[in-house]
């Protein structure tokens, strides 16, 4: 009888969702291959544990991409078994998973440059960029072995596919077709929803996240391997990570007395010195031999010998950190003091709003201000967010009119563009404020064909494009200090994030988030080493300080010159859990309580101390709240200014 064969095309169904089983599991272990270095696990049993973690996340992203298919695999369609139909599932089968299963090879290589599971915040980065189709051939191109891997487990995935057909049949008796096919549709459509919910049926309160991976590894980068591509997307396609929180001992007192979020500064006389804030794309800590004389690091050599030399004349901040994982967390984070947690404050509802900032306050002085950017007008997001900030003049590709220096993926290489801005300076009434945004430190990692003879690739393809914006920013302060600007001028010289790693040292996950901090003013008072805790949300209060700005200023950042007032600290997110450093431990955060207290000086992570709990631990984790509370207040509240 017909619905006996029904049976038939349920297994069929489960055999063909068995397959993306086998094809993500094989994906997975891929994307530990490819990026073995960052994530190290000790064993292969203690590999294979994360993998059987990493079934439900599966579940999850399978199901959801497979809705339409297991709708169209069980309902009652009479000809559902024919040729033609069969044909039309299976291509409404790899259309729908291939899409998304590409995805998981994308972070193979893109992984190395986030440190997180690519997201949907991704995509809208993406969306920005003019030059879509010629990044896209060229990561083809570059990483031809990738899209090879891609084409072949595909290939044999259509074949196993193949493999095992629906019978062909007609049904006989209606009402018992339709009966057993009722049943059996509200059983699939119950264990659907159970799945997608993370197979929990007792209490499914919630479906799992990205924050629930974390629960399974006792190395937080592992939940990395844990997770995949597909269901970090869907996860966050639709989620707003930024609602306000309340927790129950975070009171008003409570965030005045741990966070501040309201600066205001007596310690200089009021000036009005140029500012000059330069945004190093990619150029993590790791290649400025400077900031590593104590990293202990053997056989370290370095990239950036003209900013090794600015640093004997600048004051430097040796262990200073990002407060995000992409450019546009760098922009907003540096020049607006907002760190990007889960999902860019740029990305979110929110930014269309008041936002007080290094260049609202600045303008509030009398400067004039630019931004400066050599790729396509808009790219990263950066004109737009500019224009929120109230930024006068945005420069760009447009604006340099001149593409015999494209590099042909990006923008303008860094050495023209930047003696561009030189020549835009030189004509700015002072004071003025100016930031820029180079472009050549990055992937693909290529440099001008005059100087490929001259930088050198070194251990990793970075080495030579850090190497060169090196020389372009040499060449920018050779030029710029004939100016009679340049000695009343204020530097900062500071990277959006890391990039390729090379030593073991900055493989650490902590370290991933190392940057460079250089202050430099010709002449002044502000030359040194300085080793406490430092982050690109402190810029924006550190040169108001500078500058002897009187007024209070909304900063959760706070004065790198400021001793007194707060205690040094650093906040950043990998994606999916906080990170905050402060005193003597390290506390990750996920989003409710700690999950871990880690020595200050692990900064692999290795061993948490969460068993062993003290009132510093219990004083860290209350910083931690009392930070997101009042940041998600202040950002759905629209208050990013002082109140």
């Amino acid at each position: 009888m017909r619905h006996h064969l029904r049976l038939n095309e349920y297994k069929v169904l489960f055999y063909r969702l068995l397959l993306a089983y086998v094809f993500y599991f094989i994906a997975r272990i891929l994307f530990y291959l490819y990026n073995i270095q960052l994530l190290r696990v000790d064993s292969i049993p203690d590999l294979i544990s994360l993998c059987y973690y990493g079934l439900a996340f599966d579940t999850t992203a399978i199901l959801y991409v497979n809705l339409l298919f297991i709708v169209f695999s069980v309902l009652p369609f009479y000809k559902n078994t024919n040729a033609g139909y069969q044909k039309f599932l299976l291509y409404l089968y790899f259309g729908t998973n291939l899409l998304a299963y590409a995805t998981n090879f994308i972070d193979f290589i893109y992984y190395k440059y986030t440190f997180a599971r690519t997201t949907i915040v991704a995509l809208d980065v993406v969306e920005h960029e003019t030059n879509k189709s010629t990044l896209f051939l060229s990561f083809m191109v570059d990483y031809w072995h990738v899209l090879f891997l891609f084409v072949l487990f595909s290939t044999l995935w259509v074949y196993l596919y193949k493999m095992v057909e629906v019978r062909f049949s007609l049904p006989t008796k209606k009402l018992h077709y339709f009966g057993f096919s009722a049943v059996g549709f509200l059983a699939i459509v119950a264990f659907t929803i159970g799945g997608i919910r993370g197979g929990d049926f007792k209490k499914s309160t919630r479906p799992i996240n990205l924050l629930d991976a974390s629960r399974h590894v006792k190395n937080m980068v592992h939940s990395d391997i844990v997770l995949n591509t597909p269901f970090a997307i869907i996860r966050t396609l639709f989620a707003n990570s930024f609602k306000k929180t309340n927790f129950p001992d975070v009171t008003q007192q409570v965030i005045l007395d741990k966070i501040q979020p309201i600066k205001k500064y007596q310690n200089n006389p009021p000036t009005k010195p140029n500012v000059v804030v330069m945004i190093l794309e990619s150029y993590g800590r790791e290649y400025i031999g400077a900031f590593n004389k104590k990293s202990n690091i053997p056989n370290y050599k370095s990239h950036a010998p003209f900013l090794d030399s600015l640093s004997q004349h600048s004051m430097i901040f040796t262990n200073a950190y990002a407060n995000g994982r992409q450019s546009i967390h760098g922009m907003s984070s540096i020049l607006a003091g907002i760190p990007a947690f889960k999902d860019a404050f740029t990305s979110s509802p929110y930014p269309k709003q008041k936002i007080e900032s290094l260049v609202s306050t600045l303008k509030s002085e009398g400067y004039n201000t630019s931004f400066f950017h050599g790729a396509a007008n808009g790219s990263m997001g950066f004109l737009g967010f500019g224009n929120i900030l109230g930024i006068e003049n945005y420069y760009g590709r447009t604006e340099f009119n001149d593409d015999s220096q494209f590099d042909g993926f990006w923008g303008i290489w860094d050495e023209p563009f930047l003696q561009f801005m030189k020549n835009t300076l030189d004509k700015k009434k002072t004071p003025f404020f100016a930031s820029v945004f180079t472009v050549s430190s990055h992937e693909p990692y290529i440099i001008p064909e005059k100087y490929k003879n001259r930088f050198h690739e070194g251990g990793i393809p970075i080495h030579k494009c850090a190497e060169y914006t090196d020389f372009a920013l040499k060449r920018f302060f050779t030029e710029a200090k004939k100016q009679p600007w340049f000695s009343n001028t204020i530097f900062v010289l500071i990277a959006d994030h890391g990039n390729q790693i090379f030593y073991d040292e900055y493989q650490k996950p902590i370290n991933r988030f190392a940057v460079p901090i250089v202050i430099y003013k010709p002449n002044s008072k502000y030359v040194g080493v300085d080793d406490d805790l430092a982050q690109q949300i402190d810029i924006y209060p550190t040169i108001l300080d500078m500058i002897g700005y009187k007024k209070p200023f909304r900063s959760w950042g706070r004065s790198l010159f400021d001793k007194k007032s707060s205690a040094p600290f650093v906040i950043n997110s990998t994606g999916s859990s906080h990170q905050l450093m402060k005193g003597n431990y390290i506390c990750t955060f996920d989003g409710t309580n700690a999950t871990g207290f880690y020595d200050k000086n692990d900064k692999a992570l290795r061993y948490n101390l969460i068993k062993n709990r003290n009132p510093e631990m219990d004083d860290l984790e209350l910083c931690c709240k009392a930070f997101i509370q009042d940041y998600m207040d202040r950002v759905v509240d629209k208050k990013l200014y002082a109140k």
